[in-house]
């Protein structure tokens, strides 16, 4: 099975924040592939990477990092595929640090933006970008946000049986 996802983090301390994209691609039947790599510590390694993506089949690349969070930016400079960046929070700054370092590209190579440690919304934003050129994907994906209204409407149901002394619905 060829990954069409790729996800990318500068350390595997940023897993436990990641394992919410790989749940949610595994769930909607997305393969992917998951890599440790460094813009500061394996600069090269990060630019292979991103120049041989495209011609072995990955469409999306999600990447994340922490701190001076370069990583997406390399990676987008090195290839035309879209980029979804992860900012990391673990720094002093919580993170606001990743975030502008990420949303901050200059014209020309740009990198989609999530939340600081908003890995399922970028895997979402993955999802959405296949769907635009495979029906099943599409399929799936107009499932899941059904899926979503449905959610809403039984915690409404729920709410009805919650019961205070006070509560009029």
């Amino acid at each position: 099975m060829t990954p069409i996802v790729s996800i990318i983090m500068g350390s595997t301390s940023d897993l436990p924040i990641m394992e919410k994209a790989m749940k949610f691609l595994d769930e909607q039947q997305i393969p992917f592939e998951v890599n440790a790599l460094s813009a500061h510590r394996t600069p090269e390694a990060v630019e292979t990477f991103a120049r041989q993506a495209e011609g072995r089949g990955v469409k999306v690349i999600i990447a994340a990092a922490g701190m001076a969070a370069a990583l997406p930016g390399v990676i987008a400079a090195s290839t035309t595929l879209p980029v979804i960046g992860v900012p990391i929070k673990g720094s002093v700054l919580d993170g606001v640090d990743a975030l502008y370092s990420i949303l901050q590209m200059p014209p020309g190579i740009p990198v989609a933006t999530v939340a600081i440690n908003g890995a399922m919304n970028a895997a979402i934003l993955a999802m959405q970008i296949l769907a635009l050129s495979d029906t099943e994907i599409a399929q799936r994906f107009a499932e899941y946000k059904a899926s979503l209204c449905k959610k809403i409407e039984k915690a409404n149901i729920d709410l009805k049986e919650v019961k205070y002394k006070f509560k009029t619905n």
